[in-house]
């Protein structure tokens, strides 16, 4: 009952103001830049997808949740699956727990989008390992809405390592910088729950970083640049 509720619910927020969207006025994509992270809006975002194959396999669901100021909002999340009633997913429903009911019942793609685009308004995104989220959703969006921004990526995967030096391995999983920091989080490979996990690792590691006289997305993104040049004259 309650799933149904929500989905109801989530129905009436995507069709208010539907004739809004536009394609062709969407937020601008901003860079790492200088802002301080007290006034900062960042994106934290994760994917439920068909497959691993970044060519050929499909998003059925977005999750996401805002850094904002360094706090997370609970008002200021993404949370839908989406129609793609055509889609195969019998190779991972077991992961992700979204069956054809649920991608039958899902929202119209092209406006969820749209959607997200708007939601996320341009802000810089964060994912755990987010090269994997970024191809999948910058072939999405260009498939299905032909829209070809670069939005600025940064990974927490690499963040938490660059930070806590030794904490964990380099290859270290989600689960596993939860567990470090004994985080509470409610069920996993759900694309909202995941982002929200992602989130708070992400919050824990911007106060450290500020700690370090890191103050900015600018800053952290240099330093990760800089740890990835000393990486390869290591191994050379």
């Amino acid at each position: 009952m309650f799933d149904r509720l929500k989905h109801w619910f989530s129905q009436v927020a995507l069709k208010k103001d539907a004739g809004k969207l536009d394609p062709a006025h969407l937020p601008t994509a901003k860079r790492a830049g200088d802002t301080p992270f007290e006034e900062q809006r960042l994106i934290v975002l994760d994917l439920e997808t068909t497959g691993l194959n970044t060519g050929k396999d499909q998003v059925i669901a977005i999750g996401a949740v805002a850094i904002d100021r360094l706090s997370i909002p609970l008002r200021d999340q993404f949370d839908l699956v989406l129609r793609r009633p055509e889609l195969d997913i019998r190779e991972t429903v077991l992961i992700h727990g979204i069956g054809p009911e649920a991608l039958t019942r899902g929202h119209e793609t092209e406006e969820a989008l749209l959607r997200l685009l708007l939601w996320m308004d341009g802000d810089p995104v964060l994912a755990f390992h987010a090269d994997f989220d970024r191809r999948f959703l910058e072939r999405t969006l260009k498939t299905q809405l032909g829209y070809g921004a670069s939005h600025t990526w940064l990974d927490v995967a690499e963040i938490l390592p660059a930070l806590f030096p030794g904490a964990l391995p380099d290859k270290a999983r989600l689960d596993d910088w939860v567990d470090h920091f004994a985080l509470e989080v409610s069920e996993r490979h759900h694309a909202a729950a995941d982002a929200m996990a992602t989130a708070e690792l992400a919050l824990i590691a911007l106060h450290y970083a500020r700690r370090q006289g890191i103050e900015s997305l600018g800053q952290l993104e240099h330093k990760l640049r800089v740890g990835r040049r000393l990486k390869s004259m290591k191994s050379h």
